[in-house]
């Protein structure tokens, strides 16, 4: 696809999930799938929806949000934050890794290393990412912070990457992140 890629006729649609027994029992607002909310308002320029879920760290629930999200809804982009600690709850990674085809470990390695320069405990996350079908489910910490930290680091890649996939072209917003596509 070129740099001049005609604008999807619809919006891309991008699924967020936040994985938490608290916030799915409303004994804590969910800060995570807000704060992806407000950072894809920030980066992209192309149209786009969001479709947001709320899960308790229950992988056969994960799973079965991350395929709806993916097979039904068409989403090209899967955002999830939290249960991707070391606690025995967390299981957004093993979730992740049962419903895709191909795995993507450059995003997860990316991810620790940038939150590695901000905090020692960085190596306890288990963020990954994978490809279902047409679909990029990227796995974020819980933290608002370090979803921006994260998000800052791999978004450039993810436009080429749905791309790749025959996905909608999305635009980013060049001011605040460029996303990088090689040159033909």
């Amino acid at each position: 696809m070129s740099q001049q890629a005609v604008p999807p006729t619809q919006p891309a649609r991008i699924g967020i999930v936040t994985v938490s027994d608290r916030a799915s029992r409303g004994q804590y607002e969910d800060k995570g799938g807000p704060a992806i909310i407000e950072y894809l308002a920030e980066v992209l320029d192309s149209p786009y929806e969001t479709l947001y879920r709320l899960v308790p760290d229950e992988q056969p629930q994960i799973e079965r949000v991350l395929v709806e999200l993916a097979d039904e809804q068409g989403c090209c982009l899967i955002i999830t934050t939290g249960g991707t600690g070391p606690a025995a709850r967390d299981v957004t990674p093993e979730a992740t890794e049962a419903v895709c085809q191909k795995m993507m470990p450059g995003f997860g390695e990316l991810m620790r290393q940038v939150s590695l320069q901000k905090v020692p405990t960085a190596i306890l996350s288990r963020q990954t990412a994978g490809i279902r079908g047409r679909s990029l489910i990227v796995n974020l910490p819980g933290q608002p912070r370090a979803i921006r930290e994260c998000l800052d680091a791999v978004f450039p890649a993810i436009p080429y990457c749905i791309d790749l996939l025959e996905g909608p072209y999305l635009v980013t917003r060049p001011e605040r992140l460029a996303a990088y596509r090689p040159k033909k």
